[in-house]
């Protein structure tokens, strides 16, 4: 790996970011602040485009006759559980997101409603839809085309675990290996460190203003140096230990912390209304799903703030997310695959969002515009306003820390595979690279203005990969059409084979067993 371009190119376009950041997070602040203007001002639209255009994909695929390929050789099976191989991409998918956002958003929706009254049962249902529409289908059906593709290629054609292995069918073997391929390769993992030093951001300052809350122990940015200091250590180690050991059993912790904490909330929440803001928010979002989807505001700083932000973030976690869930998956089907991704987590996303926003929403506008002034800590107040609220408070910090260990690790998994051509198995060396790097980016966004820049950062860097995921449709449909089109040509010729056969057994009235594995 001696000369590996990508890790080279990768590590000093990263460390060179960390470094002006660390230097000067004025200006880092001011020259991300011009990028996201330039963007939001001009190329809304993109975001917007792509992502519909990833959903609409997806549903194709799955209905489509493309659906009983196996995403590896016609004889791979799983080689995790369903519930493992769940809980696994569900950890990766979204993590700390759910938990920071999942009683604020419902609240500001509330609050900032367009065009509705504040407090309303309208705004209500607005927030429910609105918040449906961000971690609902969209997200997941994105994060299963690219994990979709990278499987294919990967575990049926052979192909190292690359991004660039995507654009085999349009670029060719030497456009892969050639600049192009490199390219796509390290816009790849900046992207992936970009993505998730944004989420180690937003997990931070939910556990440090969690514990300024909770136990009075002041939010300075040495407290939160220091989260991610403890954080960067654990999630090193477990990604040092191995998928088998370190992630999955992660995975399932945050699966059995997380279920937990659901339950509790609907346990100790007002549960008929949890039930019908679920139903109302559900049927205006599938109604509404094209429209939204496709909507701007006027001035364009509703859209910027909301729904570009989320496109912008999860297009950031398709890399790493993809190519994770990629390696979770092989010798699964595609129709498998693509309802496995999409519908199973989209719908957790959404009850999630109906219980904790009801749990916030339930009390009040005047607690929802307290609430919502520091967003990090949104989540302790709705809970310390309900029975047994400081025990899901507690548990709130411990999934949080979980989450955030096994998103970081994933990633760095991830990155380590990026740079090394592919290779399944990185060395701990590189994951320890990737590591330390992605916590320091998470250190210069923080010090550079917080969620704000986190949200820049994040709609400036994931642009390129719009673009990018754009044109991997256009590259796994036609390298579908062409194995399917062989798969035809190959049956031809063997009933042909066949049919032949036959009409000389008839003709001389004696047996003849069918060669089918020679002609084939």
């Amino acid at each position: 790996m001696k000369n590996n371009i990508v890790f080279k190119i990768s590590l000093v376009l990263t460390s060179m970011v960390v470094i002006f950041g660390l230097i000067s997070p004025d200006m880092f602040k001011e020259v991300s602040n011009k990028g996201f203007n330039l963007i939001v001002s001009n190329f809304n639209w993109v975001y917007l485009l792509v992502m519909l255009a990833l959903v609409i994909f997806a549903v194709f695929l799955a209905f489509s006759k493309y659906g009983n390929i196996r995403l590896g050789k016609d004889t791979d099976r799983p080689e995790f559980s369903n519930l493992s191989w769940f809980s696994m991409l569900f950890g990766a998918g979204m993590g700390i997101g759910l938990v920071f956002f999942g009683a604020v958003e419902p609240l500001k929706h509330m609050v900032s409603p367009i065009g509705l009254t504040p407090g309303s049962q309208e705004s209500i249902n607005f927030a429910m839809q609105q918040s449906f529409m961000h971690w609902g289908l969209t997200p997941w059906a994105a994060y299963a085309i690219m994990g979709l593709s990278l499987a294919y290629f990967q575990f049926r054609k052979d192909a190292p675990g690359l991004i660039s292995s995507v654009f085999l069918p349009i670029l060719g073997e030497e456009g892969v290996k050639g600049k192009i391929g490199k390219t796509i390769d390290i816009l790849a993992v900046f992207t992936t460190v970009t993505g998730i030093a944004t989420s180690l951001g937003m997990g931070t300052m939910q556990i440090a203003g969690g514990l300024e809350y909770m136990f009075g122990i002041k939010n300075t940015i040495y407290v939160q140096m220091l989260i991610i200091a403890i954080a960067t250590i654990l999630y090193i180690k477990s990604s040092t230990s191995g998928l088998d050991k370190g992630i999955k059993l992660l995975s399932n912790i945050n699966l059995t912390l997380a279920f937990s904490l659901l339950l509790g909330a609907i346990i100790i929440g007002p549960t008929m209304d949890m039930v019908s803001n679920l139903s109302n928010g559900i049927g205006l979002y599938l109604e509404n799903f094209i429209s939204q989807s496709l909507y701007i505001d006027q001035s364009g700083k509703w859209v910027a703030q909301w729904r570009v932000f989320y496109w912008a973030m999860w297009i950031a976690w398709i890399p790493f997310v993809g190519i994770f869930i990629a390696r979770i998956s092989k010798g699964r089907t595609i129709r498998e695959f693509i309802i496995g991704v999409t519908l199973a987590p989209a719908l957790a996303c959404i009850i999630w969002f109906a219980v904790f926003g009801t749990l916030g929403m339930n009390l009040g506008l005047d607690f929802a515009k307290g609430a919502t002034m520091v967003t990090e800590t949104a989540l302790f107040k709705v809970f310390l306003n309900y029975p047994f609220g400081k025990v899901l408070s507690v548990v709130a910090m411990i999934l949080l820390c979980t989450f955030f260990v096994s998103s970081a690790d994933s990633a760095t998994y991830v990155l380590g595979m990026f740079t090394s051509d592919g290779d399944l198995n990185p060395s701990n060396k590189k994951k320890i690279t990737w590591g330390v790097i992605q916590a320091l980016l998470a250190v210069v966004l923080l010090i550079s203005g917080g969620l704000e820049t986190l949200q820049t950062v994040s709609i400036v860097s994931a642009f390129p990969f719009a673009i990018i995921m754009l044109i991997s449709i256009v590259s796994i449909t036609k390298a579908l059409k062409e194995e399917v089109k062989l798969e035809e040509e190959k049956a031809k010729i063997i009933k042909k084979a066949i049919d032949k056969e036959y009409r000389v057994e008839k003709k001389y009235k004696q047996p003849i067993i069918p060669r089918k594995k020679e002609v084939y």
